[in-house]
């Protein structure tokens, strides 16, 4: 059996950020230190920050009055910011700027006069905290055939945003849909999914063509990691969600002559690893890098924490 790792996988930039604002406001603060949601779609991560000291709820009347509060990678809607204000909570902000760059083209069209449609899953906490920037005129679509069925109040003024952690080719259906249905929508001047969405699906289909079976390490509830499971599907080479090598079925890789392993961009490295020796004891030999793409982006933190990294890094 050889093993194929999809190269990028794994840990975004947003995600990076999101956990270095995590642990570093417990180094400054102390614990607790309250996340409202989980700061990003991983059992492993929030278990880990959990044992550090961090405080997961999923909403703010769970909070002690002028406590500490991160708001975690999805973003929220306008009014929880509104009721943190409300409640002198110190607010950290840790959601990812390709989400507030949503946010901000959401505010920015609705000023502007235009009815907006949204592209998401209903109820994912990122389409939560978009569809919340706005009180009225907002629609969400999931599928083509919710854009067949859309009720508008004016056509030819009309603009759309997508949920960044989408399938690429999903949304270009739902895109061309609203296109068809609506000549002159108005779209966003660069499609919304992330790079880093984008890099994982590309480097799956490179997969799909080398491997007899695909195991995606992610949890459950991770949208783009769903999303990776799903396109290999969709190329034809059996796909499994797995949220660490507990959840292999030994049945999924015993005939397989090579496994593609990618992982959604919530998932550590140290799964990685863990899935390659699980595979090793099925008899794998051989692990090679699949690259389609090296990725260097970085997002900067919040400015309260920026100058308490810097000093952390330079005393080793």
């Amino acid at each position: 059996m050889k093993i194929y790792l999809a190269n990028p996988r794994g840990f975004c930039a947003g995600v990076d950020r999101a956990i270095d604002i995590v642990e570093l406001s417990l180094k400054t603060y102390g614990a607790p230190i309250y996340v409202r949601h989980e700061i990003v779609h991983s059992r492993h991560v929030v278990n880990s920050l959990r044992e550090k000291g961090a405080v997961f709820v999923e909403e703010l009347n769970e909070v002690p009055d002028g406590a500490i509060v991160i708001f975690s990678a999805h973003g929220v809607a306008k009014d929880v910011w509104s009721e943190a204000t409300r409640r002198n909570l110190k607010v950290i902000d840790a959601t990812c700027p390709l989400v507030i760059k949503v946010h901000n083209e959401v505010n920015r069209d609705y000023t502007q006069g235009y009815e907006l449609i949204l592209i998401g899953h209903a109820g994912h906490p990122e389409v939560i905290g978009t569809l919340g920037q706005i009180p009225d005129k907002f629609h969400l679509v999931s599928s083509v055939k919710d854009v067949e069925s859309l009720q508008v109040e004016n056509h030819r003024h009309l603009s759309y945003v997508t949920q960044t952690t989408l399938s690429v080719d999903e949304c270009r259906d739902i895109v061309e849909a609203l296109n068809r249905r609506f000549p002159g929508i108005k779209g966003p001047h660069q499609e919304d999914i992330c790079y880093a969405t984008q890099n994982r699906q590309n480097a799956v289909k490179e997969l799909s063509g080398l491997v007899d079976v695909i195991l995606v390490i992610g949890s459950p509830n991770s949208s783009n990691s769903n999303r990776l499971r799903e396109l290999a599907e969709r190329c034809g080479i059996p796909s499994y969600l797995i949220d660490s090598s507990a959840d292999i079925n030994p049945d999924w890789v015993k005939n397989a002559r090579a496994v593609g392993i990618s992982a959604g961009a919530s998932a550590p490295e140290v799964l990685v690893a863990d899935v390659v020796e699980y595979l090793k004891r099925f008899g794998a030999s051989e692990v090679e890098e699949l690259t389609v793409i090296e990725e260097d982006v970085e997002f900067s933190l919040p400015k309260e924490l920026v100058t308490i990294k810097s000093v952390s890094q330079a005393s080793f």
